[in-house]
């Protein structure tokens, strides 16, 4: 079977322009409205860490808009954004395990989860505790995989999209 043959430079930036303007506006959109139910919560911290990753969503958006006014340093500030929401969502999961908010889910616990709670001998805090805990480091090892990911696929792709900007 044949192999296919490797894209050209401008396929390549026009990928990456695609999926950066996607991913960008999409953070921009799920953390705004992350931070002003934050906010309407009363929940300071993470209303100001909701509008950091949505500042950091903006960054990426920059970045394409350099890119598509011919300036290789978009790339830059497609990188940059992708450690700068892994700093805010890290540090946001790091804040919220060292200082546990678990006396609002209470109340989402049903008669009949307390009742299998009991027969597991576990108790409704046991329970309440681990989800938190479980809930913040999944959203950990996500923000990891998925941004650093991102973060070396732009890198990955700088080489060729700087050859398609010199070459158009």
């Amino acid at each position: 079977m044949m192999k296919a043959p490797p894209l050209l430079p401008e396929e390549i930036f026009q990928r990456v322009l695609r999926l950066a303007r996607f991913d960008g506006l999409s953070i921009v959109i799920a953390a705004s409205v992350c931070a002003v139910l934050a906010a309407a919560t009363g929940d300071p911290i993470g209303a100001g860490i909701g509008v950091l990753v949505a500042g950091a969503g903006a960054l990426e958006l920059h970045g394409v808009t350099l890119l598509r006014h011919s300036d290789a340093r978009g790339m830059t500030w497609l990188i940059n954004s992708q450690y700068l929401i892994m700093v805010g969502m890290l540090g946001y999961c790091a804040l919220r395990l060292a200082y546990p908010q678990l006396e609002p889910l209470h109340a989402t616990v049903t008669a009949e989860m307390k009742q299998q709670l009991e027969v597991i001998g576990w108790s409704v805090d046991q329970f309440i505790e681990l989800v938190y805990r479980m809930t913040y480091l999944a959203v950990s090892l996500v923000t990891v995989l998925y941004q650093g990911g991102m973060a070396i696929y732009y890198a990955r792709r700088r080489e060729a999209v700087t050859a398609a900007l010199t070459e158009g």
